[in-house]
């Protein structure tokens, strides 16, 4: 059995926020937008009003902060009382993520948008859930994966770069990591092998990001938006979620899971860890010290993390290493390789990398 899920509508492009309440018009007359404080003041107002523009009621919602089965539930129970029947995330992976476990307990359509592009959860129809100390809990999944995800480009030129060099981190790895499933036999979140959809995508979003990565980085950091900026957001954003839900993942994000666990790494992104775990990934694939140096090479022209040093671990012990590598065989995605690997191994190929990027 072969399964593919993606989103049902992408719009992307400058400006495109103002035309959120027409591209979402159709999927519901009641919109519950939850977003931050910050969010709320810079962008609330135009939000309100494209939704009033489109004949649909708005209503804009704070969320607390931590993707969370308690805030869910409270923000559920107000979309409820409002009668709401459209979810609407609007800022970074925390407010999406809550949209859309907010829209799973309601049962009602929901849409992404997406105001940094740190990673691909704005398409996925998976939900991270954290504890109060964001330590990862749960994986949920919608029945569907968001209706609409809209991305300004704009929007995104106007955060800080350092969100879109997480998001570039956490798609290069995805061609790698989707040929691991493949070759490993694993099972994708959707439960089928890595299909040939997923694997194409997933060698158009490497190709994508090696092509246009160093230019579009170079545009937001001028708060500019050029057509390689364009091309990278639907790497990131698009390609990046169609590979990894038709394709799987593997190590590189095993290590990303282990990363939550490090206090002194405390702050950093999801998309760094990503991209420091595709690095140890590809030493378990005995990959040649070149092809990994070229990597790095690139990495360093963008401004990607290559040492554990680059998440605040200047000097790390021998204690955050072993804990790095025993935490990172929590996740699902460890067991998505071929051979398979153990806490020992990863340990070692932490440390080549660490000598290897010195």
């Amino acid at each position: 059995m072969r399964i593919f899920a993606a989103t049902s509508r992408y719009v992307q492009g400058p400006g495109v926020l103002d035309a959120l309440g027409e591209h979402s018009a159709v999927l519901g007359s009641t919109a519950f937008v939850i977003t931050d404080a910050d969010m709320a003041r810079l962008l609330g107002e135009r939000v309100l009003a494209s939704y009033q523009a489109a004949g649909v009621t708005a209503i804009l919602e704070i969320f607390p902060g931590e993707v969370t089965h308690t805030a869910m539930a409270r923000l559920a129970n107000k979309a409820k009382t409002a009668g709401s029947d459209l979810i609407v995330g609007l800022g970074g992976g925390k407010a999406l993520d809550t949209a859309k476990g907010v829209a799973l307990q309601l049962g009602t359509p929901c849409v992404s948008v997406p105001t940094i592009a740190s990673n691909d959860g704005p398409a996925s129809g998976a939900i991270a859930v954290y504890d109060e100390h964001h330590i990862m809990q749960d994986i949920l999944h919608l029945p569907r994966n968001p209706e609409l995800v809209l991305v300004d480009s704009q929007v995104i030129a106007n955060a800080p770069v350092r969100f879109l060099r997480a998001g570039i981190g956490d798609a290069i790895s995805k061609k790698f990591e989707a040929d691991a499933c493949h070759a490993a036999g694993a099972m994708t979140l959707l439960g089928t092998p890595a299909s040939q959809t997923g694997l194409m995508a997933a060698d158009a979003c490497y190709r994508i990001i090696r092509q246009h990565a160093v230019e579009a980085v170079r545009a937001v950091e001028g708060k500019q938006v050029n057509n390689a900026l364009e091309n990278l957001l639907e790497a990131v954003v698009l390609l990046s979620t169609v590979s990894f839900e038709n394709g799987g993942l593997s190590l590189s994000h095993a290590l990303a899971r282990g990363f939550s666990y490090l206090e002194r790494a405390r702050g950093t992104l999801h998309g760094d860890h990503v991209a420091y775990g595709l690095l140890v990934q590809l030493i378990m694939e005995k990959r040649p010290t070149a092809f990994i140096q070229e990597l790095v090479g690139f990495y360093q022209q963008i401004g990607l993390p290559t040492q554990l040093d680059d998440f605040g671990l200047s000097s790390p012990t021998v204690a955050e290493i072993r804990s790095l590598a025993e935490n990172s065989m929590i996740s699902p995605s460890a067991a998505r390789f071929a051979p398979a690997v153990d806490a020992d191994q990863l340990e070692q190929a932490i440390y080549q990398v660490e000598a290897l990027t010195a």
